[in-house]
C-alpha cells in the first residue's frame, strides 16, 4: 500500500481543496493515470496514481487538505481485475514507456467480425446537433433555426439530453424562465467559496485599498482594423493556422505604446520603482472557476500570428483549468476585454502588483463627426486604470492616446510610427 499526498505546488501555497473524484472507491487504477482535481488558490490542477492498483479514497470532496496531507492509497499488491486492459505496448509489442519493467502481453486472436444487426427505427432517426453540440430531434432543431431560439437556453426532455419537440416549445412560450422550476419561491442557498474565488476576491480589494486608482477613457474608431481583418482574415488563416483577432492588435499597440510610457510597465516595491524593458503582458480570461490571468511573455517580441496562437493555447488551458502556475505569474501590464460580455464601458480594477490595465469594450457603430461631416462608424471606448502613485495624468492619457492611434492607423503597428516618417527619419 503506497500514499498518495497532496503535492506542493507552489512557495506561498499551504492548502488546497480537493474539487472533485475522478476515479471511485475501490476501483482498479494504472499508473499516471489521473484520480482526482484539486485547486489551490491560484489554479486547479490534477494528481495522477503513482502505482496501478486498487484506489482508497482518503480526502473527501470539497474538503480542505494541507500540503503533504495523505489523498488517497494505492494497494499496488491487488490483483488485477478480469476484463481490466494492462498498460498499453509499444509497437514492437515490449511494454509501455510507463512502466518499464512489465512483461510483454500478447492479445489473443480476435473473432471474427458479425455483421452488426440493424438498429431500430427510432435508433436510425437523424439527430441535428444544435450550438455547442446539443442534440436535437430533426423537428425540434428546424424549430431552433427558424425561430432563431438559444438552443442554450433549453431544457431538454429527451433521451441522453436530446432536445424535444415540446422542449422548444416550452422555452418560446415561457422566454426566461426554466421550465418546471416553480414560481416566486423564496429559497436561498449557500454555496462554500473557492479557494481561488477567495483569491480574486482578496486581490480586488486590496487593489482597491493599496492603491491610489484612477481611470481615464478614450474612443477607437475600429475601422481600419476591421478592413484589415475582412481582407486578409482567410489568407491568414490559411498561412498561420489561427484565425486574426483582435487581441493581435491591441497587444502590439500596448507594447509599442508601454515602451514610450515606461512608467505605465513599472510596479513599486517598497520604496523603489521597478522598470521592465520588456512587456509581460496578462490577458484577462473567464475560466469555469474564476478569473485568471495567463501571462504572454515578451509579446514585444512576437509577431501578430505568436501572439494569436499563444492567446488561443492560454484561454484554451483556462477553460480546461490546465493553467500552470508559472502561466499566471509574473506580467506587467494586464489587458481585459468586457466587450465580448458585452459591456458598453467600465472601471477595470488593477491587477497587483502591476501599475495599469486596458479595458476593451463592445464595438458600436455610432455617430460621429470626421471632417464635419456626421458619419456612422464602428467605435470602441477604451478605458486605462493606473495607479496615480507612479503614474501621472500626463503619462495615463498619453499612453491611451498613442494606443489609439496605433489602432486607427495599423500600418504603423510595423514600426511603431508612420512608415513614411521612419522612411525620412523623422
Amino acid at each position: 500500500m503506497i500514499d498518495i499526498k497532496v503535492p506542493a505546488v507552489g512557495e506561498s501555497i499551504s492548502e488546497v481543496t480537493l474539487v472533485k473524484w475522478l476515479k471511485q472507491q475501490g476501483q482498479y487504477v494504472e499508473r499516471d493515470e489521473v484520480i482526482a482535481e484539486l485547486e489551490s488558490e491560484k489554479a486547479t490542477f490534477e494528481v495522477n496514481a503513482e502505482k496501478a492498483g486498487t484506489l482508497d479514497m482518503v480526502g473527501k470532496e470539497g474538503e480542505t487538505l494541507k500540503i503533504g496531507d495523505v489523498l488517497a492509497r494505492i494497494d499496488e499488491n491487488a490483483a488485477r481485475p478480469e476484463g481490466v486492459a494492462a498498460a498499453p505496448l509499444a509497437a514492437d509489442g515490449a511494454a509501455s514507456a510507463a512502466d518499464p519493467s512489465a512483461p510483454a502481453v500478447v492479445e489473443p486472436p480476435k473473432p471474427a467480425k458479425q455483421p452488426a444487426a440493424p438498429a431500430p427505427a427510432a435508433a436510425r432517426a437523424p439527430v441535428t446537433a444544435a450550438p455547442n453540440d446539443i442534440k436535437a430531434t430533426p423537428v425540434a432543431a428546424a424549430i431552433i433555426t427558424d425561430k432563431k431560439v438559444d438552443a442554450t437556453s433549453i431544457t431538454p426532455s429527451g433521451a441522453n439530453g436530446k432536445i424535444l419537440k415540446h422542449d422548444v416549445l416550452e422555452a418560446l412560450a415561457h422566454p426566461g424562465r426554466t421550465p418546471g422550476k416553480e414560481l416566486f419561491t423564496r429559497q436561498d442557498r449557500r454555496e462554500k467559496m473557492s479557494n481561488l474565488r477567495k483569491t480574486v476576491s482578496r486581490r480586488l480589494v486590496e487593489a482597491k485599498n493599496t492603491t491610489a486608482m484612477l481611470t481615464t477613457f478614450n474612443e477607437v474608431d475600429m475601422s481600419a482594423v476591421m478592413a484589415l481583418r475582412t481582407k486578409y482574415k482567410d489568407k491568414f488563416k490559411e498561412k498561420h493556422g489561427v484565425g486574426l483577432g483582435f487581441m493581435s492588435f491591441f497587444t502590439k499597440a500596448t507594447c509599442y505604446a508601454l515602451q514610450e510610457w515606461p512608467a505605465v510597465n513599472a510596479y513599486i516595491d517598497g520604496d523603489e520603482l521597478v522598470y521592465h524593458d520588456y512587456c509581460d503582458i496578462s490577458i484577462a480570461v473567464s475560466a469555469p472557476k474564476g478569473l485568471v490571468v495567463p501571462v504572454i511573455r515578451n509579446a514585444e517580441s512576437l509577431s501578430m500570428a505568436d501572439i494569436e496562437k499563444k492567446v488561443v493555447e492560454l484561454a484554451a488551458k483556462a477553460r480546461d483549468n490546465k493553467l500552470s502556475m508559472e502561466e499566471m505569474q509574473g506580467g506587467t501590464f494586464t489587458i481585459t476585454n468586457g466587450g465580448v460580455f458585452g459591456s458598453l464601458m467600465s472601471t477595470p480594477i488593477i491587477n497587483i502588483p502591476q501599475s495599469a490595465i486596458l479595458g476593451m469594450h463592445k464595438i458600436e457603430e455610432r455617430p460621429v463627426v470626421v471632417n464635419g461631416q456626421i458619419v456612422i462608424r464602428p467605435m470602441m471606448y477604451l478605458a486605462v486604470s493606473y495607479d496615480h502613485r507612479i503614474i501621472d495624468g500626463r503619462e495615463s492619457v498619453s499612453f491611451l492616446v498613442r494606443i489609439k492611434e496605433l489602432l486607427e492607423n495599423p500600418d504603423q503597428l510595423l514600426f511603431g510610427k508612420d512608415p513614411l516618417k521612419a522612411l525620412l527619419e523623422l
